[in-house]
Order: structure tokens, then C-alpha cells, then sequence
């Protein structure tokens, strides 16, 4: 059995990975300050005498003694990073040093959770790990973008010079059960938006585009990745290689949900990447042939099962 801290382990992903990670036997410490997670999202795990959660903010030190720590910590949908954003470069940047210390102190092994946003505005597609990006360093989404490259740069900066065991994937797209129904993802404002019949807000022409992965693909390659050798530090990206415009995902949202909601248009906001699309062949060579196995039209049925219920208990 092992002893894992999952920083930012209330929120949606974390939640879901909270879940595996018991599933697997372990002893699992979840740490969360609420600001976008919720305790509903793992009321389920706390009968479970293997399951530890403390509110704890990761800019402050945090102690324990642990064999792994998952660095999840952080607002990523613009809508909260944005609400807040020298609060979400400091959870990005004093997250991954505080973190990054207890790793040093106990000699574990750290993943930070990082993320397709460092590619910014591509040139270059799809995305390879080698692409150093094309971000704007002072644009309104900057707190996210920069201090998410920020701490890629502490990671390996810690694991060079105090040669921390360290792992780093960048997470594309991902959506499924728990996402927050208020945070401003493109999946969950689609869903949300069709169950009520209200108008379909796509901002831009909708030919922009993204890839979507469903949540247990993204922690299976979580997990994988960190059970890889420790010469395997990364970056990873981790995401579905599979690219939808806007306007697709509408239309597939409005067809299962069966909703009559128009497709409306708005100005696309600042500095939104107008592609995405993860080349995952590092992935699939070093992760076991990790590759996703869930399609869109089955992870958004499930998604959309999850939002049902919550529109029918509010």
C-alpha cells in the first residue's frame, strides 16, 4: 500500500483520480481549499478508512510523509482563473515550490498536472512536447498560462540540481462526471445549455477547434505515468488526438440531449487558442501504449446522464 497526496483532490479530475487511486489499494490524502473543488465530489470516498481529506491552500507549506504526490492544484477553466488571477499564478507557482519541497524533504516522487494552455496560441499542429509555444505573457490569460510553464520550469529545475524523482504531463481537453456546471468549459456550458433550452453560446465562427478526452483516459495516463521509470520525467501530453470545431460538439451536444436550443455567436474572447490537438506518440511509447479509448459521442452521454441528475436535484 501506498501513501499518495493529491493536491487539489476535491475537484473534478481530482475527485476522479482520488477514486482510482483506492480502487488500487492505496492510502490516499487529499488536499483541497474549495475554491473551485467540492466536498460533494468525494463525499462518496470518506467512509473509506484509507481516505484522508484536509482543507489546506497549497501557497502555504504543507507536511506529511508520503510515497507519491499528484500536484493537481489549480483553477483551469478561464472563468475562475480569470475571477482571481494573481491568486491562480501563486497556487501555480508557490503550489509547485511548496510542493516540490515536501517532495525534496521525504525523497517522493511529485507529478505536476500541467497543461496544453503552455502551447498557447499554436503554430505549430498538432502539438508536439518539443514546441515551446506561443503564449502572451500579458494577456488576461497569462496567470494560467504562465504560471503553469512556471512551474515546468521549477519541476525540472528541482529535479536537476536536487534531483527530485519528478513527472510532468500536459493535459489536454478533458471533460466527463463532476465537471462544475458554472466554470465556463465549452462541454459543460453546451450541456448545461441544452438541458435548459436555452441558446447555445459558441464564441468566434465556431471553426475553432479542440480535442476532447474523457476523464478515466486522462487518469489512466496520469497513473501510468507515474508508475513509469523514473528517466521517464516528461513533459507528456496527455489529451485525444481527435479534433472537433465548436460547431461539431454543439451539434453532437444538441442531438443526444434532443434539444431544440439555437446556436447563437459572440466575440471570441482575447488570446483563445484557435487549435488544439495533442500529438501523443511520447504517450504511446512510454506509457504502455497508453492511448484514449473512450469516444465523444459515449464520455458526452455519460456527461450528460451526470448533468441530468443535477438539473433534476436543484
Amino acid at each position: 500500500m501506498k501513501r499518495i497526496l493529491v493536491t487539489g483532490g476535491a475537484g473534478f479530475i481530482g475527485s476522479h483520480l482520488c477514486e482510482r487511486l483506492l480502487s488500487e489499494g492505496n492510502d490516499v490524502l487529499c488536499l483541497d481549499n474549495y475554491f473551485t473543488g467540492s466536498k460533494e465530489n468525494i463525499a462518496h470516498l470518506l467512509s473509506n478508512p484509507y481516505f484522508e481529506l484536509v482543507r489546506h491552500d497549497v501557497t502555504a507549506p504543507f507536511y506529511a510523509e508520503v510515497d507519491e504526490i499528484y500536484n493537481l492544484a489549480c483553477p483551469a477553466s478561464p472563468v475562475h482563473y480569470q475571477y482571481n488571477p494573481i491568486k491562480t499564478i501563486k497556487t501555480s507557482v508557490m503550489g509547485a515550490i511548496n510542493m516540490l519541497g515536501l517532495a525534496k524533504r521525504i525523497k517522493a516522487k511529485i507529478l505536476q498536472a500541467s497543461t496544453s494552455e503552455v502551447y498557447g496560441d499554436p503554430a505549430v499542429h498538432p502539438q508536439p512536447e518539443e514546441y515551446w509555444g506561443n503564449v502572451n505573457p500579458i494577456g488576461i490569460r497569462s496567470c494560467y498560462d504562465e504560471g503553469k510553464r512556471c512551474a515546468e520550469t521549477l519541476f525540472m529545475d528541482y529535479h536537476r540540481q536536487n534531483s527530485v524523482r519528478i513527472k510532468i504531463v500536459r493535459i489536454f481537453n478533458t471533460y466527463g462526471p463532476r465537471m462544475n456546471p458554472n466554470d465556463g468549459r465549452v462541454v459543460s456550458n453546451f450541456i448545461v445549455q441544452a438541458l435548459r433550452g436555452d441558446d447555445i453560446t459558441i464564441y468566434g465562427n465556431g471553426a475553432q477547434t479542440r480535442s476532447f478526452q474523457y476523464v478515466d483516459d486522462l487518469v489512466e495516463g496520469l497513473i501510468r505515468m507515474m508508475s513509469a521509470g523514473d528517466d521517464v520525467t516528461g513533459p507528456v501530453n496527455i489529451g485525444n488526438p481527435n479534433e472537433f470545431t465548436m460547431l461539431e460538439l454543439a451539434e453532437k451536444v444538441l442531438a443526444q440531449v434532443g434539444s431544440k436550443s439555437k446556436i447563437v455567436f459572440r466575440p471570441l474572447p482575447s488570446d483563445d487558442p484557435r487549435q488544439r490537438q495533442p500529438k501523443i506518440d511520447k504517450a504511446y511509447s512510454l506509457l504502455g501504449g497508453w492511448q484514449p479509448k473512450v469516444q465523444l459521442e459515449d464520455g458526452l452521454k455519460k456527461t450528460i446522464d451526470y448533468f441530468k441528475q443535477l438539473c433534476c436535484n436543484e
